[in-house]
């Protein structure tokens, strides 16, 4: 039977920015694989989950400036990927937070109405004077954290521990590792069910060679992640969608709403999505 619109969601990885660097940058004591340096591409994205009833949107990409900062190329504001796609971000009801690094939430104030879904560990520590330590601050802004603390003042953010479902059909679960509350998204699509891990796993390479990425919260967390997003993949073949890997340009079709090389789309779009205008 051909898939339906029904079927799931379709999900849309939309590309903000890249940066050029090396091997070394990216993977924790690179020097330990007695490998060369080599180049490497990082990639930043957010993703949007269209379903018949609703429009999830899932991480909100760098905000300009903190990306200038830290010689990041921005290459294509949220708010205009959005409308691209149809979407008003004032209206849509639902956004996951993976994690709570710069990259993650640079544009949550683009979702004033917005449920924004996120796990209890993730927000405690991000809110804790521990996180001031120059090895995890580098990758916050404390604008960005403020917007979180707006959200729990407006009964807008919703934590859980474990596991939850901020809708219907998608399983948010918590691994830990690259953050202390760092998750994952389960979306159903009409192209079999894909596990957004964001940045539990950066890079295909990490998953594929148990590399750790070079930003890490709890290191045996990170590697338990790994073999846990290994196994669930190997049980029921699900696609897994990194967060930062350039490759997932080339490994899907591209989304036809969004300039060449600015995002790709797993899944037939839905025919009415709620939070579009």
């Amino acid at each position: 039977m051909a898939p339906t619109e029904n079927d799931g969601y379709r999900l849309v990885a939309v590309r903000v920015g890249t940066r050029a660097t090396e091997r070394s940058d990216v993977y924790l004591n690179y020097r330990l694989y007695g490998e060369d340096d080599g180049p490497a591409t990082v990639d930043y994205y957010f993703w949007v989950l269209q379903g018949t009833e609703r429009t999830v949107v899932v991480d909100t990409g760098f905000g300009e400036e903190a990306g200038l900062r830290r010689g990041r190329t921005l290459l294509l504001q949220p708010a205009e990927a959005l409308r691209r796609l149809g979407i008003d971000p004032a209206t849509v009801e639902d956004v996951i937070v993976t994690h709570g690094h710069y990259d993650h939430i640079g544009n949550l104030g683009l979702f004033p109405q917005a449920r924004i879904h996120m796990a209890e560990s993730e927000y405690l520590f991000w809110t804790s004077p521990t996180a001031g330590h120059v090895q995890f601050s580098f990758y916050s802004e404390e604008a960005e954290i403020d917007q979180l603390r707006l959200a729990e003042a407006q009964g807008r953010l919703k934590l859980f521990s474990g596991e939850t479902a901020p809708a219907p059909g998608l399983r948010l679960v918590e691994v830990g590792g690259h953050t202390p509350g760092q998750a994952i998204v389960y979306v159903p699509t009409s192209d079999g069910e894909v596990l957004l891990a964001s940045d539990a796993v950066h890079f295909y390479e990490e998953l594929e060679r148990d590399m750790p990425f070079t930003a890490v919260s709890d290191l045996p967390a990170m590697y338990d992640a790994f073999a846990f997003i290994r196994e669930d993949v190997r049980q029921r073949g699900l696609t897994v969608l990194p967060g930062h890997d350039a490759d997932v340009l080339t490994r899907f079709r591209a989304c036809e709403e969004l300039p060449t090389g600015a995002g790709i789309a797993i899944g037939i779009a839905p025919t009415n999505p709620k939070e579009t205008s």
